[in-house]
């Protein structure tokens, strides 16, 4: 299916008792001024909220999926894109985010004109300031540059950080190995050639594992500032639990592309940044869960939060 001059896109919110942000997001839907016409999708992951009821009332032409349990992240994705099989595109948004009235028909361009897999837009936070959202292909090296030199000094040299920093990599449209998953637009053609999210990933590395997937496929992923959306902090800063898995799934997404001898290295790199500031209790509970032990910690269980994705700026 080819992207035409007046595309139908679904667009897919994965919920867990999000009622507090959605009519937010949907409320910006609503607002997008684009050519062709958008088909949105709520996924919910068993809110105990009001979540589903709010979108009924703020949008009831929305097709809600109910998942029946709190499935994962990469779960609700593909249970929208199953339902978005009639439609050109899919864009995947956090319901946390708020779209400009451009910024979808911003996105649907740079794929038309690029041929891209996968189109992101410029993540800003309430007060307009850039948010970080592109990243780089994980490597040993990355992991030992964050863990010695923390992540927003690593991130201005390539070859030692996996973020992307440095400001003027924001300003033109480009290519990255992959991009936060809060907003992001993915081609009809993507879908069918890369495959489903993998959902042994609950939270976290998923985005970098399906981008990573499209890029071996050949399909590339464009950044295009023109394209803003307001991106609202996660929980993982705060909570022991998420950033534990944070870093679990940061080597097992390394595990999947790499030999023992590499992912060991790996490992050690993101072991040695987390004791190194372990007086935070986030990290001491990523350095324990490394080593495979929770220390009686709770298992996360919100699927919707992804203010901290895998590869976020950690000092």
């Amino acid at each position: 299916m080819s992207l035409g001059f007046e595309p139908r896109v679904g667009v897919i919110i994965v919920t867990w008792n999000s009622a507090a942000v959605l009519a937010g997001v949907l409320g910006s839907i609503r607002r997008s001024e684009l050519s062709g016409s958008v088909k949105v999708i709520v996924v919910d992951n068993a809110s105990s909220d009001a979540s589903t009821d709010l979108v009924r009332a703020v949008m009831p032409e929305a097709e809600i999926v109910q998942m029946g349990r709190n499935a994962g992240y990469a779960a609700g994705a593909n249970a929208g894109i199953d339902r978005a099989d009639d439609c050109d595109a899919v864009l995947l948004l956090n319901p946390d985010i708020r779209l400009e009235p451009t910024t979808i028909e911003a996105l649907l361009r740079e794929m038309r004109s690029t041929r891209a897999g996968i189109v992101v837009p410029r993540l800003v936070d309430e007060s307009g300031a850039l948010r970080s959202s592109l990243r780089r292909e994980p490597t040993a090296l990355r992991a030992w540059g964050e863990a010695l030199l923390g992540g927003d000094r690593a991130g201005r040299f390539p070859r030692l950080g996996e973020v992307e920093i440095r400001e003027r990599a924001y300003r033109s449209a480009g290519t990255a190995d992959w991009a936060t998953g809060a907003a992001m637009l993915i081609s009809r053609d993507c879908i069918e050639r890369v495959g489903r999210w993998d959902e042994t990933y609950f939270l976290y590395s998923e985005e970098t594992d399906f981008a990573l997937r499209a890029r071996d496929a050949g399909l590339a992923l464009r950044y295009v500032p023109t394209a803003v959306a307001v991106h609202f902090e996660g929980e993982s800063h705060d909570s022991p639990a998420l950033f534990a898995l944070l870093a679990r799934n940061r080597v097992k997404l390394f595990r999947s592309r790499h030999g023992v001898a590499h992912t060991a290295a790996f490992w050690m790199g993101v072991f040695v940044g987390e004791v190194l500031r372990a007086r935070r209790p986030t990290r001491r509970a990523a350095a324990w869960a490394l080593l495979g032990r929770t220390k009686g910690m709770a298992q996360p269980s919100r699927a919707d939060d992804r203010g901290l994705g895998t590869g976020d700026s950690v000092t």
